[in-house]
């Protein structure tokens, strides 16, 4: 596997997929329709990459937690509310660390 996965590119196309913008995802009804981009979500986190280094630590940490089965983390993450919380900041930041730009080139002609 690239040792630069995921870079700023693998996240906003990942969250293309859910939608144009998910910056209001925290106000969605509380139900599984994002729990696969929640899972996504936390296996791209774990990975030791330069652009996941460059997040905020309590992402990564919380993902690692999550993967690796810590309980609280866990108990936490299991309502759809904090998961769509933590989707929602996530989206924000990447968003802000290049990927309104990213998908302004992309746009371009």
């Amino acid at each position: 596997m690239n040792p630069s996965y995921p870079e700023l590119a693998d996240y906003v196309h990942l969250f293309q997929r859910y939608g144009e913008s998910l910056s209001a995802l925290y106000q969605e009804p509380d139900d599984e329709r994002y729990a696969l981009l929640f899972e996504q979500v936390v296996r791209m986190l774990i990975k030791p990459s330069p652009y996941n280094l460059s997040l905020p630590e309590p992402f990564r940490i919380s993902a690692h937690r999550y993967y690796h089965g810590d309980k609280a983390t866990v108990e936490h993450l299991s309502d759809p509310a904090n998961r769509h919380f933590m989707l929602c900041d996530l989206h924000d930041i990447i968003m802000l660390k290049g990927g309104l730009a990213l998908k302004r080139r992309e746009r371009q002609p």
